[in-house]
């Protein structure tokens, strides 16, 4: 339990989860995005993907590296999060393209800004890595633009593209709540135990309300309906 360290400590632990969690979500994206380049319907679009798995590798890398630097295990501070984040993409399997270009969209991007919103709780250091990896690779970019042309070559895969985006958002943050919830550090990090004072947990609802307001924005930039 990190009620016995220190702060000090108990900041340590909870950067090792951050960048652990971190490190195993850019891994995934990379296996992800390599996947997805199989079912690209273009050469253009497999050697986009291709090089945005690269960008995602080369995150992981930064990440488990300065794991490496505090001396902390990358594998084992990986580990707790593997199960979560399978049973997220379990639940969410795309069932074709276009769902898979949308669950890139949204789910990391929600992803994304749980994590800046952990991040900025931690030292300046610590923060400035974190956003350096979560610096877009273009995906995003690729993604809007492929699913806008889909909608406006058949409009009605519109209704059908809006409905998974809704569910990706129920189990997204599902997911960060329970990475928020199953890991002391992390969570005493968000409800202001450690780090700077006053971040209660009525800020930790309305950081998801925050989560949940980009989402839409997110969706509107598809054209779709959050």
């Amino acid at each position: 339990m990190t009620e016995s360290l220190d702060p000090e400590a108990q900041h340590r632990l909870a950067v090792i989860d951050l960048l652990g969690v971190l490190a195993l979500g850019e891994l995934t994206a990379f296996e992800r995005l390599a996947e997805d380049a199989k079912l690209a319907p273009t050469i253009e679009d497999k050697a986009e993907l291709a090089a945005m798995a690269v960008a995602e590798f080369n995150h992981y890398t930064q990440l488990r590296d300065h794991l490496v630097q505090m001396g902390a295990d990358p594998a084992e501070a990986m580990s707790p999060f593997v199960e979560p984040v399978e049973e997220f993409h379990r639940r969410t399997a795309p069932s074709d393209w276009l769902e898979g270009l949308v669950k890139a969209y949204v789910g990391d991007g929600i992803a994304t800004d749980f994590y800046r919103e952990v991040a900025a709780r931690v030292d300046s250091q610590t923060r400035e890595l974190v956003e350096t990896v979560l610096e877009s690779t273009g995906h995003s970019e690729f993604a809007v633009s492929r699913v806008q042309r889909a909608i406006k070559d058949d409009p009605r895969v519109a209704g059908r593209l809006a409905l998974w985006g809704r569910r990706l958002v129920g189990e997204a943050l599902s997911q960060a709540q329970r990475v928020a919830a199953e890991r002391d550090a992390l969570s005493s990090l968000l409800v202001g135990e450690i780090g700077e004072p006053g971040f209660d947990l009525a800020e930790v609802g309305r950081m998801f309300n925050r989560l949940t307001e980009a989402h839409t924005k997110r969706m509107a930039q598809l054209g779709l309906a959050a």
